[in-house]
């Protein structure tokens, strides 16, 4: 019963750790490849003369020191943590004796700058694979600068490295734009079809009014000369309708935005009509969802009385759309519905001790409909884990003093 699913424990993972993961991969892998390792007769690569000694120790510990200063900014100011990592990787391998930066020292800048790309602008992202680039190529033209020898072929290995670590992110970039698309197209998907289901419901309690009041005046006119005191009390039952149905009217279809005409009448012509629910239906609902397999438990708390036809609907959808979270979600055995009558409104809370938020398999759309409901009634609506555990959803919808008479929860 989760507004949203938890993230993947993976991508709680601050992003410095996974530079800082590979800068120390890297350190390690420098280490063994100069090493005698079983089974060889010599080290994969002859280690330089500065690489055992004091000074080239403290160059390396100077470089990991930069590394981390870059994985630590890297969240807040991506450029300039890339730009830490590089430099970082550059001073590391004056140490080495080799003549070109080698992979073991940029394997965490790359894996900066796939981060970078995938989870910044594209602009950033560019901007990052031009500094990596740059970089090597700078490392290059200073040796070629001082007349040392310089190791091109391996150096272009290294630029492909970091080509592949763009496109990749560049990749998960555009995955991750259209995962955000298609979740706010759905999301807008849902409030559409939740505002149809309750324009649809609400023609249903029109014609339901309007329908007892074509009886009325019909049978005042008949009457109206052989039996005046019937007519009247006909004419007064026709002018309570009239109020009752223009006042929620005025609560609910005045707020409703305009959707697309067609789909509109597609919807409304498919719907059958019915008598509205209720809160009087809510002891139906809960012996329905307790023979299914999870017990609600209703508490009723202040003064029953008449509500207005729309408030009592809206009320029933919530609990019922509360009630069927829970069995979608919530992993419990039971749950607990409390309803509560104000003097000037009306408070609704479902709660259960199931596994709550962070479990859930999809997106609670139907939360995205209990707070369309509860806006456009102008109530206030809550919905949030338990500090006990399980999950709660609070409503409170206003009532006019003077609610007219309708269905009786």
């Amino acid at each position: 019963m989760s507004p949203t699913p938890s993230l993947p424990r993976l991508k709680r993972v601050p992003p410095g750790w996974w530079v800082a993961l590979a800068w120390y991969a890297g350190v390690l892998l420098t280490f063994l490849v100069r090493a005698r390792l079983p089974g060889e007769y010599e080290p994969s690569v002859r280690a330089g003369v500065l690489f055992y000694r004091w000074d080239g120790v403290l160059t390396q510990l100077l470089a990991t020191a930069l590394a981390a200063g870059g994985c630590v900014v890297l969240g807040r100011r991506p450029l300039k943590g890339l730009a830490l990592v590089l430099g970082a990787a550059a001073l590391a391998t004056t140490s080495l004796s080799v003549a070109e930066i080698p992979l073991a020292q940029f394997l965490a800048a790359d894996v900066a700058l796939y981060l970078i790309t995938a989870t910044r602008s594209r602009r950033t992202g560019l901007l990052a694979l031009l500094m990596a680039l740059g970089t090597l190529a700078a490392f290059l033209a200073l040796r070629l600068l001082a007349g040392w020898v310089v190791g091109t072929s391996a150096e272009l290995v290294v630029a492909l490295t970091a080509v592949v670590a763009w496109l990749v992110g560049g990749s998960a970039y555009e995955a991750r734009r259209h995962d955000e698309s298609m979740a706010a197209r759905a999301a807008e998907q849902a409030v559409i079809e939740e505002r149809l289901r309750i324009a649809r419901e609400m023609h249903d309690m029109v014609a339901h009014s309007v329908g007892i009041i074509a009886l009325q005046a019909g049978a005042a006119a008949r009457v109206v000369h052989t039996r005046p005191d019937a007519a009247r009390e006909a004419m007064s039952a026709v002018e309570a309708a009239g109020r009752e149905t223009l006042s929620g009217l005025r609560r609910m279809l005045g707020a409703l935005r305009q959707t697309d005409p067609e789909h509109e009448g597609a919807e409304r012509g498919a719907a059958s009509l019915r008598p509205a629910e209720g809160l009087a239906d809510v002891e139906r609902l809960a012996r329905a969802t307790t023979a299914a397999g999870v017990r609600v438990e209703v508490r009723w708390q202040g003064e029953r009385r008449p509500l207005p036809p729309d408030i009592d609907l809206s009320a029933f959808r919530i609990i019922q759309e509360s009630v069927t979270n829970v069995v979608r979600h919530a992993a419990t055995g039971s749950c607990q519905v409390s309803v509560a009558y104000g003097s000037e409104e009306l408070a609704i809370e479902v709660a259960d001790r199931g596994r709550g938020a962070g479990l859930a398999t999809e997106p609670g759309f139907r939360l995205v409909g209990i707070r369309e409901r509860v806006a456009l009634l102008h109530g206030e609506f809550s919905a949030a884990p338990q500090p006990e555990g399980g999950f709660r959803v609070t409503v409170r919808l206003p009532v006019p003093l003077a609610a007219p008479a309708g269905s009786t929860a």
